[in-house]
């Protein structure tokens, strides 16, 4: 069915509808001359019936050409669109993490010779501010390059999911946090590489988003036939109601936005690799559950 759509997309509005036309006719004739044998003397073929059956079969071929290249017209139009769309935040995407980052770059450089010179408190405190603000837009920046690089493919690889999920609990500073982790010896899944950011973001998440007097992290990967599922729950703030409402809309408005692109990334990025991605929020925390398409054990694991 796919290769037929396919091969008709290909095809021009009158390529299609003199294919149509043809057909038509010929069936016209067939069926007339069926029904006209198998009634006897009481159906008899007439010229006239042969005229109005074409007419139809015209008619009907009309509607058709119209039909099609109103539709091809409305989807070059959204091909343009799109394009367009694409330029426009590649071309924003480079500016934000070349340009901006160079100057982020500089204010970090006068930030920490103005912080040897500075001996009050009040200005060390705002050197600081200033340090951890763009510490956090160019986190922002390599989260962009991130989904840039990403490719809209489905990957076709194999990731184990308990190794990734260590790799990722190693990188974040969890000092200070409890993190405990259950899983299988290993739960490989269809993914590539890519996948170990939206999984380090989660932990990220709740770690430094969590400001309890005592921060525990709870890990479990379960497989369930032919999907794998990662389960992180934290005791944190949880994430705030339009927050999860933008996530989950799938759009955000001058009204409505989430506060950091941190969570974007983590739906974009399981999506593109196949998987969903759920939030749930309660009194205890928020739970995060990563369920990816589960896959046999490589001949030769590379992870």
């Amino acid at each position: 069915m796919k290769d037929i759509s396919e091969h008709l997309y290909g095809r021009s509005a009158a390529a299609i509808t003199a294919v149509y036309v043809l057909v038509g006719a010929l069936l016209a004739v067939g069926i007339d001359f069926a029904v006209a044998s198998a009634g006897g003397s009481a159906a008899v073929w007439t010229p006239t019936r042969l005229v109005s059956d074409w007419l139809l079969v015209a008619g009907s071929g009309g509607l058709l050409y119209g039909a099609v290249t109103h539709h091809r017209n409305r989807a070059e139009t959204a091909r343009r669109d799109l394009e367009t769309s694409n330029q426009q935040l590649q071309v924003l995407s480079r500016v934000f993490r070349h340009n901006v980052r160079n100057d982020l770059n500089v204010i970090q450089g006068y930030t920490d010779l103005l912080s040897d010179r500075v001996d009050d408190e009040r200005s060390r405190q705002c050197l600081e501010t200033i340090r951890e603000t763009t510490d956090d837009v160019v986190a922002i920046s390599e989260k962009l390059r991130v989904i840039e690089d990403a490719s809209p493919e489905r990957p076709d690889g194999r990731v184990d999911l308990v190794a990734a999920v260590h790799e990722a609990i190693g990188v974040v500073d969890a000092e200070g946090a409890a993190v405990t982790v259950e899983t299988p010896s290993e739960a490989w899944i269809r993914a590539d590489d890519s996948v170990e950011f939206p999984i380090r973001e989660v932990f990220e998440n709740a770690v430094t988003h969590n400001d309890g007097s005592t921060r525990r992290v709870e890990a479990t990967i379960r497989e369930n036939g032919t999907t794998t599922c990662l389960e992180v729950t934290d005791n944190g703030p949880g994430i705030p109601p339009d927050e999860r409402a933008v996530l989950q809309a799938e759009e955000e408005t001058p009204l409505s936005h989430a506060s950091s692109i941190g969570l974007w990334l983590v739906k974009w990025m399981c999506e593109t690799q196949g998987g969903t991605v759920r939030f749930e929020t309660d009194d205890d925390g928020t739970t995060v559950r990563l369920r990816f398409e589960s896959a046999g054990q490589p001949a030769s694991p590379t992870r």
